[in-house]
Parts: C-alpha cells; structure tokens; sequence
C-alpha cells in the first residue's frame, strides 16, 4: 500500500488526480506546440537568432508578468485564474492554427502567437504551483511537485516525439491544432473542481500594496533570495540546449524533425527518471549538493551535444541534461513553497518564476546572439562553462535544506478595543512597544531586535526603529508605521508560528513590573468634526 506522502499515494486524492491527468493531456499539447512553432520558424527563416527567440517568446512573458499573475494568486480564485488563463490560450491557439492553414504565418507573426500563449502561462503557473498547498498536505507537498515534474516530463517524453511526427506527416497546423484541443481536458477539470474557500474579515489587499508586499516579503527573506539566484543562474545557461537544439540537429546531426522530437523525447525521459529518484536524493543528500550535481551534470550534456555529431551520443547526453534539469528546478519550486506562508505563495513564487524564466529569455536571446558569432558549438561550450560557474556559487551562497519552519498562522493577535470610532482605511497608524531591559541584557536584546526588524519589514511595517531613553536607558521603545488600520490588523494577522520564538525571547529579555505596553497612535495634523469621534461620549462633570 503506497505510503502518505509517496507518489503513487497522492493518487488517492481525488481532485490532485484529475487535476494532475487534466494536466497531462495539456502539458503533451503545449509539446506538440512547442515542436511545431521552433521547427516552422527553421523553415520560415534561416536565422538563427530568430530560432532562438522562439524559445524567448515563451519564457519572456513569464518574467514580465509573473509577480502580476502572483497577486492574482494571492488574492482572488485561483481556480478562476487558471480558468480565465486556459480559455485565452485555448482561444489564441485556435486562431494560430487558422492562420498556419491558411499559409499567413511570418516569423514575427509568429512570435506574437507564441508569445501571447506565454503570457497565458504566465498567468496561469502561480495560481497552478499555489494550489497545490490546498489540494495536499504540507508533508505532501515534496511528493505532489516532484509528481507534477514527473508529469510534464513523461509528455516530455513523448510530446515531441509524437510532435515532430505530426509535422513531419501533416505540417505545423497540425501540431498547433493537437495544441487547442488539448486544452479542452484542464478546462472541464478545473470547472469540476470546487476548492474550499477561507473566509477572511478583511478587505481584499488593493493590487498596488499587495504587489508592494510580496516583493517585500522574498527581499526580507535571505533563503528565499537565493533560490531565485540559483534559478536564475540555471535559466540563463541550461536554456542553450533548448534554444539551439533545433540548430544542432539541422547542422551538427543532418536530422529532421522527427530526430529534433525524438532527441526532446530523449531529454523528457531523462527528466521522468530524475522525478523518480528526486525523494531518495533528497532524503540522502543537502539540497545544496544536489543542485551542485545537477549544474555539473547539464555543462557535462552541453559541452557532449557541442562536440557530438553521432546522434546516440546526444541523446544520451540529453537523457542526463533531462534528470538534472528535472532535479534542480523541483528542488528549486519545493524550497519557495516549504519556506513561504500560504498568504504570499503565489507572490512568492511569481518572483521565483520571473528569476529563473527571466534567465531562460535573456540566455536564449544571448546564446542565439553568440551562435550567429562565434557558431553554435561555442555557444553551447560557453553554457556549460556558466553552468560550472553556477555550481561554484554555492561555496559562497549554499541553498538551505528544508527547514522545520512552522509557518502557518499565529492567530494570538486580537484586535484591541478603541474609544476612537474609526475606518478600516483610517490612518496613518504608529505603532510603540516599551520594553525594559537590563545592561547585561542590551546585546542579546539588540541581536533579537534585529531579528524582529526583518520580521516586522517582512510583514508590512514601515519606518521602524528603535529607541533608547537618554534619562532612564534601560527603558527602549520599538516604532514602526502602517498606512492604516486594516493594515495593522494584516501585520499581525501575517505573523507565523515560527515568528513566536522572537517575541517569546524579547517578553523573557523584558524586566519591567508590568507587561509590554503598546501604543497605537494615529496621525494627525487637525482633526474635522466628524473625523476620529469618541465611541462613548460623556458628559462634562463640570
């Protein structure tokens, strides 16, 4: 009987396994696609450069427009998200394939229609990668995004095979037209599914704010920052062999586009069996020297198809480049979701996404740039000398291991009762916390106070300091601002379990006879009539 938290086991959760087949029959026509768009742009134009923007005509939208996409995530239906954001791919991909019918497709015209079912996927990921939160467990989580990969790379495997099959048998029409009908299988699942909803008291966050805060959030959070380094690192460089390998088999291996399917086969089936071996790497190694393997791993598949001309020998190296390529970018995606609370997942990983597929567009307009310069061979040799670079990062910024954080919700915040009658948008609000501290205590107080600094940043505060009395210096107040009332309420709404042991620390640092006073004081230069009205009026005794 499969384990909970295995990957047959998630197989018992009803709606990750619709979700997860839906997916499978879209991921295999987004391949065909793909197989389609890079081998027509060869016959429509002899650059090179404009083969590899193919591949950026994808991966562009997802950078620009994933932290967008992310606040979408964050604050409305994701299951709505990712409906609007397949309908528009389904729609887009039908036109294309009229326009391929009819012979009316150009190269720029093209790259429009690919980059238009980009920013479908842009839109679509975060709220996809998010859901998964809500669909399994935590303890699960590993297991549903390495299931996720497995996924994608069992299409991998043969989307473009099957794809280089149908243009070579019916055309690139064809290839696009496999590609609309495949989006009709996650339309019908995500109308099925009917995710439970978490009331909350407060307003949605305004979109300008909201976006403010998760860039705020992965800023704050240092692990989180250099995940996205590592991903972006990874983009820029592994993206060569994807971008040129079209190039490679037309000029390197005399193949056709069966041979550019089958060699993508190749990497997809790699791919499935670095998923399946993704739990037992991790269970044996740290996370930082697996991902050092998998940037040694992809310059060693690199530098083999730049020097290659024996198609065998590519495909073996593409099966490594596929396991390395599925075993790092997993790692990758897992770390963001395991070291981010739930509220800003989706921003979370848009910034992720928007690092590693940001890489991915700059290194495939880059190594199509250098190919036309120094040929395609050397530009592949100088990927894998990046790639080598980016694992020699980690001596200096090692990726953490997952951490035993707990990071669901604090829930001790009460709101306080006010004599002042006030809005939600009243404001700006100031915040003072009086601590007492004894001399011995000021060093290990200042070390915790810097630890309570990111988390107040990190969650919202603004203007914060600290304060020491020059008449009485064991008396120090802590000071920040938000804009307004229900954005204090949101900080500490957005205070995790793993929070707790900061403030649990500075109450034991605090020697004072009473316990921490707070003040909560609203701004004002002058006050109307009906602005900041008592609740309970009295009358004047005298």
């Amino acid at each position: 009987m499969p384990k909970p938290g295995s990957l047959m086991g998630l197989f018992k959760n009803q709606t990750f396994a619709m979700l997860w087949f839906a997916s499978l029959a879209s991921n295999f026509g987004g391949l065909v696609q793909a197989v389609g768009a890079a081998w027509m742009m060869t016959e429509l134009t002899s650059s090179e450069s404009m083969v590899a923007l193919v591949q950026t005509s994808v991966t562009l939208p997802i950078m620009v427009f994933s932290l967008i996409a992310g606040v979408f995530a964050d604050n409305f239906d994701r299951r709505k998200v990712m409906l609007v954001a397949q309908g528009f791919m389904f729609v887009v991909s039908i036109v294309l394939t009229v326009l391929a019918l009819e012979g009316l497709l150009s190269p720029w015209l093209l790259l429009s229609f690919t980059f238009l079912i980009g920013c479908g996927t842009a839109l679509h990921n975060p709220s996809w990668q998010a859901s998964m939160g809500d669909i399994v467990s935590h303890d699960e989580l590993p297991a549903a995004v390495s299931l996720n990969s497995m996924g994608f790379n069992i299409m991998r495997s043969v989307g473009p095979a099957a794809g280089g099959a149908i243009v070579a048998i019916a055309g690139a029409a064809a290839a696009f037209a496999v590609n609309a009908a495949s989006y009709v299988a996650i339309i019908a699942a995500l109308f099925r599914w009917h995710p439970a909803t978490q009331p909350s008291t407060l307003p949605r966050e305004p979109f300008g704010s909201a976006f403010q805060a998760g860039l705020r959030y992965v800023a704050m959070s240092p692990n989180l920052m250099k995940v996205i380094l590592r991903g972006f690192v990874f983009g820029v460089s592994a993206v060569a062999l994807q971008a040129l390998l079209p190039v490679v088999v037309r000029d390197n291996l005399d193949g056709d586009a069966l041979v550019f399917g089958t060699l993508l086969g190749c990497f997809g089936f790699g791919a499935v069996v670095g998923a399946l071996v993704n739990a037992e790497l991790r269970a044996r190694f740290h996370n930082e020297l697996i991902v050092r393997i998998g940037f040694a791993g992809f310059a060693l598949s690199s530098f083999v198809l730049a020097v290659s001309s024996w198609t065998m020998l590519s495909a073996a190296a593409l099966l490594l480049a596929g396991a390395c390529w599925v075993v790092s970018l997993s790692l990758f995606n897992v770390t963001m979701q395991m070291s981010t609370p739930r509220w800003v997942v989706g921003r979370a990983l848009a910034l992720y996404q928007t690092g590693t597929f940001g890489g991915m567009a700059i290194g495939s307009w880059l190594w199509g740039a250098l190919s036309e310069t120094i040929g395609t061979n050397g530009a592949l040799t100088g990927a894998a000398l990046l790639l080598l670079g980016g694992a020699m990062i980690g001596f200096f910024l090692p990726l953490p291991d997952f951490g035993q954080l707990n990071l669901n919700p604090l829930n001790r915040f009460t709101e306080p009762p006010l004599r002042l009658d006030l809005t939600q948008r009243s404001g700006p609000i100031m915040i003072m916390v009086d601590y007492e501290i004894a001399q011995e205590d000021v060093q290990e107080f200042l070390a915790t106070m810097t630890l309570r600094r990111r988390i107040r940043i990190r969650d919202g505060a603004q203007q914060w300091a600290l304060l020491r009395d020059l008449e009485n210096p064991d008396l120090w107040t802590e000071t920040y601002h938000v804009p307004t009332w229900v954005e204090y309420i949101r900080h500490n709404q957005r205070r995790t379990q793993s929070d707790a042991e900061v403030t649990e620390k500075l109450l034991a640092l605090h020697k004072g006879p009473t316990p921490l006073h707070v003040h909560r004081m609203i701004e004002r230069q002058t006050v109307t009539p009906l602005d900041d009205m008592p609740r309970v009026i009295r009358d004047d005794p005298l």
